[in-house]
């Protein structure tokens, strides 16, 4: 509540006058610098920067003139607010990259793709305004709208401008107001025009009927819109929404070409983006990138592959959920309407309050020219009467001391035409002829019977309106650079699905560390290691996928294959890139993709099979698998090619041999496992007895038994002497392998282990 004392000052709580400093700051905002207006589609700098330009004649045909002249007239006359913010905003409506109908043309650095904000000063820059403008401008002195004082009260300025098409849709426009934001993407002028048409046809039609005119946002840059037709169909029904927009490529042969970007998206940061991911050998099927744009190719991004092999569209599905290739924008139609309040409004409410105010807009346009008849032709008919009546008129003027009073009474003239006949030259007087007077007269008179038909009949009126709207889209429109395509958003892919598929070898040594030879042919126990290092484990995959370390506590790590050190050095250590306890022991190593089965065990005598992919540790810390006993150690990991018609062998470090059925070991996730060898008591430190190894052996795979520096190969027939159940003691090997070391199944094909 305010209080008035006596010295004449104002006092007020405190609470009362920030509440309304703050909402009249707010109103400020939302009405006069963050939303536009649904008429014209204009923010108030947009506005007054278009007004200037037509003030000082700088029409699309008018020679170009310094940007600085333009925006000191625009915040020395209309707008007092910073010259940067002001020259801003006129940058952005010139880049044909940001507005799909540019309102001025620019000569100059206007801003690129890669930076819109890297402009040249306003010194150096130069504009007039474009064709289009001539949509918004071209109507301004006919009466068509309210003017208002400048902030000083020494000019005027339209208060709106006469838009002929819904410019609110055409360009789209973003702001941020106090609790609400606006955000409209552009859409092509014949499609809008099209949908005006058809609701001014067809006042009942609904959100579906109009879509089927206007199908879409259509960008300045192309690309393509892949969110399916309904859910854009659901943005237009409420006014909210988002959707999604993609790059558009060609191939040709081993390259990818990107001829269009979505929206807003700066070719040099895709560049970047994609750089990253080559740098940390995430694809490595690009072989180069390179940026090709020029004048005639305004977007030419080039993406060399390795070969022509490489799945693209596979490719590019990665690339699109990894940069910006791919983006969302979002949807909010917050404009202020024809009452002045804003609100988010649906695309049948915004075109139907468009239209109000384009008809309004022609109706005061009609009216104001049937003034200017009906003036003309009160002017006439005073010239009719001179001319019929001209000795008189002259001896009045000659001899009369008020001529314009005693023409009024002489000839019952009004005050206007006695004005006029007044105002006339004499020479004029002399080429006053009757026939161009009436000849005139005729051709105002039926323009004036036009305009009153035409407003006394809306359906008259909705027809000009029609055909100035279908006028307007042949001369002004262009056909839709956006392509809808209705496609499923992309998706990060799995680095080994983006790596090429190389045979590898990765072999572990004794002390934990590892490397990763390029193919299968080499014998890696014939590898240098380094001193008081030695050979441990290896197996044989695929460079694409991914590789499990076992430790001997049933722990595993994982590593994908391409990320292993290359088998030319000495390799690097596994606690360089994992995370394992202190004085963890690594056992052995599987490589394969997730459906690969694998052979885990204990030397405590008990197994089971797992899935790889369930072996996957996302962590570097690893996860347990291998439920291992007290006193035992988890033996290394044996890759299985299938159940069916394949063995297991496990041997004992007394000698003894057991081989049966890989189909008797369960399939498991992670645990125990089943007993596969029979050990009479638990490992202990002095006990000597234990599972020293295991081995997979299909239907022509024979069995090498190491001792010391002996072996022992046992044949496919041989092995028979040693099946039995799982579970079982097994077979005494011959004397002199009493004291097994290690299995070695081979491969009668070409040897190798």
């Amino acid at each position: 509540m305010a209080v008035t004392i006596d010295s004449g000052t104002e006092r007020r709580a405190l609470r009362d006058f920030t509440e309304q400093a703050y909402l009249d700051y707010s109103m400020y905002v939302i009405l006069d610098r963050a939303l536009p207006f649904i008429g014209d589609g204009l923010k108030p700098v947009q506005r007054r920067i278009l007004y200037a330009m037509s003030e000082l004649s700088l029409g699309a045909n008018a020679k170009f003139k310094k940007s600085a002249r333009t925006v000191g007239d625009v915040i020395g006359k209309y707008h007092p607010h910073g010259d940067a913010a002001c020259y801003e905003a006129m940058v952005l409506m010139a880049q044909s990259f940001s507005y799909r109908y540019p309102l001025i043309d620019g000569q100059g650095n206007w801003g690129s793709m890669d930076d819109p904000k890297s402009f040249a000063a306003m010194r150096y820059t130069e504009a007039r305004l474009s064709r289009h403008a001539a949509l918004l401008l071209s109507e301004l002195e006919q009466g068509t709208v309210a003017w208002v004082n400048n902030f000083d009260g020494t000019l005027h300025e339209p208060a709106r401008l006469p838009a002929r098409l819904p410019f609110v849709l055409l360009n789209g426009t973003m702001g941020i107001a106090v609790g609400m934001a606006t955000d409209i993407p552009p859409h092509n002028l014949r499609e809008v025009a099209s949908a005006c048409i058809h609701l001014l046809e067809n006042p009942k039609a609904t959100v579906e009927d109009l879509c089927q005119h206007l199908r879409g946002p259509d960008f300045p840059t192309g690309a393509e819109i892949i969110t399916p037709v309904r859910d854009l169909m659901q943005i237009y029904a409420t006014g909210q929404g988002g959707f999604r927009a993609r790059a558009i490529y060609e191939h040709e042969g081993d390259r990818i070409i990107i001829n269009a970007l979505p929206y807003q998206s700066s070719p040099a940061r895709i560049m970047e983006q994609i750089a990253e991911q080559m740098q940390a050998k995430k694809l490595p099927m690009v072989e180069d990138l390179r940026d090709e744009s020029d004048h005639e190719n305004p977007t030419r991004l080039v993406l060399a592959l390795r070969s022509n092999r490489v799945d693209a569209e596979q490719l590019l599905n990665h690339l699109f959920a990894t940069t910006d290739l791919e983006r969302s924008y979002r949807v909010n139609i917050n404009v202020i309407g024809i009452d002045g309040r804003p609100r988010v409004k649906d695309l049948r409410t915004l075109l139907g309050e468009w239209l109000a105010y384009r008809l309004t807009t022609v109706r005061r346009r009609l009216q104001h020219r049937l003034d200017k008849v009906a003036a003309r032709l009160e002017v006439l008919a005073g010239y009719l009467i001179a001319y019929l009546n001209i000795d008189q008129v002259i001896a009045i003027i000659r001899n009369e001391d008020e001529p314009k009073a005693e023409l009024m009474r002489r000839f019952a003239l009004s005050e206007i035409q006695a004005d006029a006949i007044l105002d006339l030259r004499l020479r004029h007087l002399a080429k006053l002829e009757e026939m161009k007077i009436r000849g005139e007269q005729n051709e105002l008179e039926a323009e004036r019977d036009q305009l009153q038909q035409t407003l006394g009949s809306e359906r008259r009126l909705k027809t000009l309106v029609r055909d100035e709207i279908t006028q307007d889209a042949e001369r002004y429109g262009d056909e839709r650079r956006t392509k809808l395509v209705e496609r499923e958003a992309a998706r990060e892919l799995e680095v080994g699905v983006l790596t090429p598929a190389d045979p590898v070898t990765v072999v572990l040594s004794q002390k934990g560390w590892v490397r990763a030879a390029k193919g299968h042919d080499l014998e890696p126990r014939e590898l240098s290691f380094r001193t008081g290092d030695g050979f441990l484990h290896a197996c044989r995959g695929k460079s694409n996928q991914a590789a499990v370390f076992v430790d001997a506590s049933g722990r595993c790590y994982t590593l994908p294959a391409h990320k292993l050190p290359s088998a030319r050095g000495l390799g690097e250590p596994l606690s360089g890139q994992l995370s394992p306890p202190d004085g963890t022991v690594f056992v052995g190593v599987a490589i394969g993709d997730g459906e690969q089965l694998v052979l885990l065990g204990s030397d405590a005598g008990y197994g089971f099979i797992a899935k790889l992919d369930d072996l996957f540790s996302r962590g570097k810390a690893g996860k347990a698998a291998v439920s291992v006993p007290a006193g035992a150690l988890a033996l290394a990991p044996i890759v299985l090619p299938g159940l069916d018609s394949h063995r297991i062998a496990v041997a004992a470090s007394s000698g003894r041999l057991l081989v049966f059925a890989a189909s008797d070991l369960p399939t498991l996730a992670k645990g125990k496992g089943v007993k596969t060898l029979h050990i009479p008591t638990a490992r202990s430190r002095d006990r000597e007895e234990f599972v020293i190894g295991q081995a997979v052996l299909g239907p022509r795979t024979s069995l090498r038994v190491h001792s010391g520096n002996r072996y022992l190969t046992l044949k496919p027939a041989d092995l028979e002497h040693f099946q039995a159940e799982r579970g079982k003691r097994g077979m005494k090997l011959p004397r002199g392998f009493q004291r097994v070391e290690r299995l070695e199944a081979i491969e009668p094909e070409n040897g190798t282990r």
